[in-house]
């Protein structure tokens, strides 16, 4: 009999800001020094927009704006069955600062594939190199 896996809806955003996308890296858990995308859980009665713009302000004390869906996946991790829609974003004011992250940075096309990406999140990378030439 198949074990039943936590399911676990996320948004994340990549956020652009001339040419470039901000990337950060995981502090904590099974994935710290991981790379990722900003964002997080979706909140019962909240749209997608409305939480990725409360996730990143939390995580990143920075303002944007979402302006469409890249891509949506789903991966499953041992611990959990993850569904993720990445949101292309738009960095508006604020620089970022490091409040859940080890590090971050903004990555423009040469850098992209520098760092270890979360594997979700890598399988929308491709798709977002349109947006940074």
């Amino acid at each position: 009999m198949s074990e039943i896996r936590k399911h676990i809806d996320v948004v994340a955003g990549a956020i652009l800001r001339e040419g470039k996308v901000y990337g950060a890296c995981r502090s904590y858990g099974d994935y710290a020094g991981t790379w990722e995308f900003t964002g997080g859980k979706v909140e019962p009665g909240e749209t997608d927009e409305a939480a990725l713009i409360r996730e990143i302000r939390e995580e990143l004390g920075i303002e944007v704006t979402v302006e469409e869906l890249l891509g949506t996946l789903d991966h499953d991790y041992p611990e959990f069955h993850m569904n993720m829609r990445l949101y292309i974003c738009r960095h508006v004011s604020g620089e970022p600062e490091l409040r859940v992250h080890s590090e971050g940075r903004w990555l423009g096309l040469q850098d992209l594939y520098t760092v270890r990406w979360f594997e979700a999140d890598a399988e929308l990378i491709r798709r977002l190199e349109a947006y940074l030439r």
